[in-house]
């Protein structure tokens, strides 16, 4: 039976998330420094630098990543859409970098009409929404590209509190590839952060093969967003 792990592993993960929120309204938590927080990024590697801005946000994502099979049969990448939590008042407490597993393990055992928020609202009640994370078409080029959307959440009634990102750095996840990859984004589009990381993955990664022609497949997966050099004004 899963009803157990699921509860367990949702309340866990929720009232770590209940620490950190007042409102889903708008207004960010007002009981932590940001200035403390520091981005821990693994030694020895270079696909991966430090942040030289400010941050300005630790986000919770809880969503899917997205799949089409290819004619060599491997399935490739399309996008992710995902909701955004705002964690960055849990920094030095000991859920802090493992709140993506926990909260994906009851993530990944919810039936498919539940939503990340519904899942995330029936446990903490009222969590801080920061916004959305989802694909558009590359405004440069061809492809698409990754969107951090909080105007009509954290920063409702702020058009440009957005960011288009290109990717800077991609780093298998140190976990296995079972996780989705680190990554590091540079703002191109939007004045939400001019640098997004995607780390503490879990989950999110495909099978490793396909058939050609089967049905797109989307994976489940949850992560920290960690977002750095904002320039909104009021």
């Amino acid at each position: 039976m899963k009803v157990i792990p699921m509860a367990y592993a949702a309340t866990a993960a929720s009232a770590a998330l209940a620490g950190s929120s007042n409102s889903s309204s708008g207004a960010p938590p007002l009981s932590c420094n940001l200035t403390d927080i520091v981005l821990e990024l693994p030694a020895n590697q270079t696909q991966l630098y430090q942040p030289n801005t400010t941050l300005s946000a630790v986000a919770l994502g809880l969503g899917v990543q997205n799949y089409t099979c290819s004619n060599t049969s491997t399935w490739t990448n399309v996008g992710a859409v995902a909701e955004l939590f705002d964690i960055s008042c849990l920094y030095n407490t000991p859920l802090f970098n493992t709140i993506p597993n926990i909260t994906y393990a009851a993530w990944d055992i919810t039936p498919e009409a539940v939503t990340p928020l519904d899942l995330i609202s029936a446990f903490s009640g009222d969590p801080i929404v920061l916004g959305q994370h989802y694909f558009i078409p590359n405004p440069f080029g061809s492809g698409v590209s990754p969107k951090f959307d909080f105007t009509s959440a954290r920063d409702k009634g702020n058009a440009n509190a957005f960011v288009v990102g290109a990717r800077a750095g991609d780093l298998p996840a140190p976990t296995g590839n079972q996780d989705a990859d680190w990554l590091q984004l540079n703002g191109v589009q939007g004045e939400l952060a001019t640098t997004v990381y995607r780390i503490q993955t879990k989950g999110g990664q495909p099978p490793a093969s396909c058939t050609p022609g089967s049905s797109p497949i989307s994976v489940k997966y949850a992560a920290q967003y960690w977002f750095f050099g904002s320039t909104l004004t009021n």
